[in-house]
Order: structure tokens, then sequence, then C-alpha cells
């Protein structure tokens, strides 16, 4: 038995972990009723934001997936204190900011346009939660939280 497998898991581990699941499964809904074109979900859109989402260049629906999964394999990873969570959680927020380039800036109509300044305040609030997400994952892996 190593040091890791005695050592209790600090009680924010747990809350920061469940929570952080739930939020990016939440990620992970609205990605798959997207791409899987659940009307009564779409119901909710207008056709302008509909045609947005569905125009999206490939590179885009790329890395829109996998800024989605690998959030919630980053919070999976959190949970099972695995120290690869810190890199899987990177590799979701490049994929975020890639895909928000495309959407706020390189898009002809950008998400500003035809969603307003809601849009840009959750794609901000999104950000911030993966930024927090890969330092408290980093801050874990360099007290040995994270093995």
């Amino acid at each position: 038995m190593n040091d890791f497998s005695k050592r209790k898991a600090p009680w924010h581990l747990w809350a920061v972990g469940i929570i952080s699941l739930l939020w990016n499964a939440g990620g992970a809904f609205d990605y798959l009723m997207t791409k899987l074109q659940a009307q009564s979900y779409l119901e909710q859109f207008t056709q302008e934001q509909l045609d947005f989402f569905f125009g999206f260049p490939q590179w885009v629906n790329a890395t829109w997936a996998i800024a989605v999964w690998f959030s919630v394999l980053g919070s999976v990873y959190l949970l099972l204190r695995r120290r690869a969570a810190v890199p899987i959680f990177w590799i979701s927020l490049l994929a975020m900011m890639a895909t928000a380039l495309h959407n706020f800036v390189l898009a002809d109509v950008t998400m500003w346009d035809i969603m307003g300044r809601g849009a840009a305040v959750f794609t901000l609030v999104i950000f911030v939660v993966a930024l927090l997400l890969v330092v408290y994952s980093r801050w874990l892996r360099v007290n040995r939280i994270l093995v």
C-alpha cells in the first residue's frame, strides 16, 4: 500500500469534483441535444441561431466536441484523483478558446450578433469555471492529492 491509497481525499475535492461534473454534464447535454437535433430542445432557439449552430465549419465542430467531452473527462479524473485531470482540463480550455474565437470573431455573423450580450457573458462564465478547474487541479497535483 502506498501513501496515496492511505490518504483521505479532502472534502473540497469531492465538492468541486461533483459540482464540476454536473456543470460539465450540462455542457454535454447541450452538445448532444444540438448534434442529435432534438426538436424539443432546439425549439428554444430562433432559426438564425440554429443556422449558426448547424453552419459551423468542421474544425469548430471538432473543438466544440473536444471542449465538452474533455471537460467531462477532466471532472471524472478529478474525482478519481488522477493527475491527468490537469492536462485534460487544459485541453478543454484551449478547445473552448478556439471555439469562442470562431463564434465571436471569425464567423461572418457572430454569436454576439445573434444572441447578444447574454451569450458573451455566459461564455465568459464558462471560461472562468474552466480556468478555475485548471488552477484547482494543478494545485491538487502540486500538493500530491492527485497522483
